[in-house]
């Protein structure tokens, strides 16, 4: 079965040859980049946008992770293998990093899934090589040495896919990555990162739900609350909506939890029948996340120190899927949870979804920042870079696997490095777009069409 697989995946490169994936020119009729950044600011937070345009100022890089909607145009007419999988949608090297399974261990995997969306797999790839190269760049690594950390990029997941097609399908799915395995490959191929690499993970260890509620709340008059922190972190009870725009309210988290409560196993709705809703806060979150609706919720349980904090992030429609037709998703929530749990080794124990009543926003939930850590890539030296990406494919082509035919994908690849050349390739000129399109954004925000609120 898996040689007939494998010389299905062989054949696909009549109709899109490997070394087609290198190839980026712009087409003539490509979209103004800032219009298509503007156009996904329509159903945002208008106060909060300057903040979201400043933090995309801050690099090339920074600029990078939130413009998806950018590449997923740029991608849209290349070459594709025909074989889909369920992508991630923003797989850039930040978009993984640390977490607690349910079982309490920790593990390294992708931690966004709000662009997942099926898709060619390769699309996932490009973007992550591209994201290698452009955050060397911002490293000061020279040319050469960004080439080959785009190479490393298709090289780990050739190698990896390989692997997974040699597997049973049970094994893929129960493979995981542990960050005692992660730390023991900094110590043996980056020995100058493997001290910030434990520090990270140090640092993950250290962030569980009792320490995030100390920092993020408050007793007064014997009542437990968020700290405001304006803009990042607001109340509700104290946040004045302006006119026309449609904030969460208390009530509406309120209305909202029993439909989240139904979208969990049910036992987990008895573990959570044991909580109260006691406050909520809207809460900034990160760079392509800026001007979502996105609130934090204070539950707390039976004993005194019994203290839970979710959060409730909008949900839109994927980047991807403007052009990836023929699927049809009645939530875009669940669309997410759904793909997370399908990629991920082992998911959030608190994720779920639910549509507000009266807007019909939809929103996913999770808990926020329990034993979760992400690697500052600013940190790490070209060999330390080189040595996380490769732990990146690993899970990139795991996720794939699970979902897609492994064999087609790794007969597709190859032994060879043809596809490694092509995406090395590709993720240079990529990089160049994207600092081009950085350089039209400073430009737009010097002629006053974005406003932007630096240093927030």
């Amino acid at each position: 079965m898996e040689p007939d697989r494998r010389a299905k995946g062989k054949g696909l490169r009549k109709q899109a040859p490997r070394s087609s994936h290198g190839e980026w020119t712009p087409s003539p009729d490509r979209p103004d980049p800032i219009a298509l950044l503007q156009a996904q600011d329509k159903d945002r937070l208008e106060y909060l946008l300057p903040i979201k345009y400043g933090r995309m100022l801050a690099s090339p890089f920074a600029f990078f992770r939130g413009s998806a909607v950018v590449m997923a145009s740029d991608l849209a007419p290349s070459p594709v293998t025909g074989l889909n999988v369920v992508l991630c949608g923003d797989a850039h090297l930040s978009n993984f990093g640390i977490f607690a399974t349910p079982e309490r261990n920790l593990v390294f995997d992708i931690n966004d899934f709000e662009e997942a969306y099926p898709g060619p797999w390769e699309w996932d790839l490009k973007r992550l090589a591209a994201s290698a190269v452009v955050a060397g760049r911002g490293n000061g690594f020279n040319e050469k040495a960004c080439r080959r950390l785009a190479a490393i990029v298709s090289r780990s997941y050739r190698e990896a896919m390989r692997k997974y097609a040699q597997a049973s399908v049970l094994d893929v799915w129960y493979d995981h990555v542990d960050v005692g395995s992660v730390l023991d490959l900094f110590q043996t191929y980056a020995k100058k990162s493997a001290r910030q690499a434990k520090k990270t993970v140090e640092k993950a260890e250290s962030h569980t739900g009792e320490r995030t509620t100390q920092k993020l709340t408050e007793v007064v008059d014997g009542k437990r609350q968020f700290v405001n922190n304006p803009p990042l972190v607001v109340r509700l009870t104290d946040l004045q909506a302006e006119k026309g725009t449609h904030l969460i309210t208390r009530q509406d988290v309120e209305n909202a939890w029993s439909d989240y409560v139904n979208s969990l196993p049910r036992e987990r709705q008895y573990l959570l029948q044991r909580f109260r809703i006691t406050d909520t806060a809207l809460r900034v979150g990160g760079v392509g996340s800026v001007g979502t609706r996105c609130s934090i919720t204070l539950l707390e349980g039976d004993a005194e120190q019994d203290a839970l904090i979710l959060q409730q992030k909008q949900a839109g429609p994927s980047v991807l899927a403007a052009y990836l037709h023929g699927q049809d998703f009645a939530s875009q929530a669940q669309r997410i949870v759904i793909g997370q749990r399908a990629m991920q080794a082992a998911s959030d124990f608190f994720l779920g979804w639910h549509q507000g009543t009266g807007t019909g926003t939809q929103y996913y939930w999770r808990q926020l920042k329990d034993k979760k850590g992400s690697f500052d890539i600013q940190m790490l030296d070209e060999k330390g870079i080189g040595t996380y990406l490769a732990v990146c494919c690993v899970c990139l082509a795991r996720a794939h696997a699970r979902v897609g035919d492994a064999a087609a994908i790794s007969g597709y690849l190859g032994s060879g490095d043809v596809f490694d050349r092509a995406i090395r390739d590709f993720a240079v000129g990529y990089a160049d777009q994207t600092e081009k399109d950085y350089e039209a954004l400073v430009d737009a925000v010097r002629s006053g069409r974005i406003i932007a609120q630096t240093g927030i």
